[in-house]
């Protein structure tokens, strides 16, 4: 605090935003330090304190403490490594779906997108309905949230995905929780931190889930991983490409890492030898390049997209400003950019719906910006409209439908008479819809076969 705040605590945003009155040269001295440091994996992992909390889990577990859900080997696991050199098993098969509410309320074609590759290749899930939100835009936009309640929700959302398979005639634990959202996969990892840590939380949250009838003989549930979506497509990116039916090799793309998947608990994050020298998060890039687009560097890829939170609550023109000026002017400018690739809910909403505002003031800058299944889908040959809904996003798409040879007219007047048969209650299906409830009224047992 100092006299220039009048006593108010620094909240990082707001009026605090002051000019640091550098020098040009200055200027260019600090940013050249930034660059030089912030391509190199080492800005992470030079840390004078490093633990893997897996360690404390499987402790806990030993003496009684805790139950642990694990992926075995009906999940069909392949091993990545995330920044440390540590092993992190990614489930592929048998997968419960943790779904997004930002996803699924502003950009459906980015979770039907993912079903739709999880359905080509056989994959074996569940979309049930019997989930709720992790609250984690709530705790990181307004600070209203407590840990205590975040812990609940997420150990509450993950033993129903241990139970799910029962109605099923499965065992506990067959279907494992795939999380869709970058917010509640670093949100999760960070609480699964605290309650390994806390002996006081672990009690205080029990007490909550055992009136909620959520624990395993008397034990919370901990999972063994924290499983982002894009984390599976990496591992199976080589039978996604298998399955392209598109050549995009002439698509000029740029990354945007989403800092709650890789930023929080960056020990979790995989990096890859292969994937741009091991020096940045492998997630997304390695699908692309795996798909034979060109992923093209530029300068601000380590930026947040603006989104911020907090920012987009109380300075919003800061997010939009930050999201036109640092993100996508500098991709099309510097990268001549085709798309703009993200994994993460916040990321995309951000970076696509925010460019109407940059042409309102002048700033005629346009990129396509979608998430990496949403790209994948397509470049496998998914209808733009009815599956990827790339009639959802603000920013013009068309020009690279176009580049890759797909007929968009031709798509969206197929459509609109598809939007015809819907109204008539013609309606197609991306799933068996018994895959979207595990209980209670209406539930009929799949067939077998």
């Amino acid at each position: 605090m100092n006299d220039s705040n009048c006593g108010e605590r620094l909240t990082g945003h707001g009026s605090e935003w002051n000019n640091a009155k550098l020098s040009p040269d200055d200027a260019r001295a600090a940013t050249a330090w930034v660059e030089a440091r912030v391509d190199k994996r080492s800005m992470l992992t030079n840390k004078e304190r490093v633990e893997d909390v897996r360690d404390i889990m499987w402790q806990l577990e030993k003496d009684g403490e805790i139950a642990v859900h694990r992926i075995t080997n009906a999940h069909q696991p392949k091993m990545v490594k995330t920044l440390f050199g540590w092993d992190k098993k990614i489930p592929t098969t048998q997968l419960w779906h943790h779904k997004s509410c930002g996803q699924c309320g502003n950009i459906p074609g980015y979770p039907t997108s993912l079903l739709w590759l999880q359905n080509r290749l056989g994959t074996s899930y569940l979309d049930e309905t019997d989930q709720t939100s992790c609250t984690a835009w709530n705790y990181h936009g307004s600070g209203i949230g407590n840990v205590e309640s975040l812990a609940a929700v997420f150990l509450r959302n993950f033993h129903q995905a241990y139970v799910s398979g029962k109605v099923q005639g499965h065992e506990d634990g067959h279907f494992y929780p795939l999380v869709h959202c970058g917010t509640s996969f670093g949100n999760y990892k960070e609480i699964r931190g605290f309650l390994l840590h806390s002996a006081e939380l672990r009690e205080r949250v029990r007490k909550v889930l055992d009136k909620l009838g959520r624990l395993v003989d008397g034990k919370l549930l901990i999972p063994e991983e924290i499983v982002h979506y894009s984390e599976w497509l990496h591992v199976m990116r080589p039978e996604i490409n298998a399955m392209r039916e598109i050549d995009v090799s002439g698509v000029r793309a740029t990354i945007h890492p989403a800092c709650h998947v890789y930023k929080m608990i960056p020990e979790d994050a995989i990096y890859d030898d292969e994937i741009l020298e091991g020096n940045r998060v492998a997630v997304s890039t390695g699908l692309i390049e795996a798909l034979g687009a060109q992923v093209i560097d530029y300068s601000t890829w380590y930026d947040c997209c603006g989104f911020g939170f907090r920012h987009i609550i109380s300075e919003r023109e800061f997010t939009r400003s930050f999201a036109i000026d640092r993100k996508i002017k500098v991709a099309v400018e510097e990268a001549k950019a085709d798309v703009m690739i993200g994994h993460d809910t916040g990321c995309i909403t951000t970076l696509d719906k925010n460019q109407w505002i940059g042409q309102a003031v002048g700033k005629d800058v346009s990129l396509p910006v979608m998430a990496d299944c949403q790209f994948a889908a397509i470049a496998c040959g998914a209808d733009p409209y009815k599956i990827v809904q790339l009639h959802w996003h603000a920013s013009a798409f068309e020009g690279l439908l176009e580049k890759i040879g797909v007929d968009w007219e031709k798509a969206k007047s197929e459509f609109e008479a598809y939007l015809e048969e819907v109204k008539q209650g013609k309606g197609e299906r991306l799933y068996d819809p018994r895959l979207r409830i595990t209980s209670g009224p209406g539930f009929q047992k799949p067939a077998v076969g």
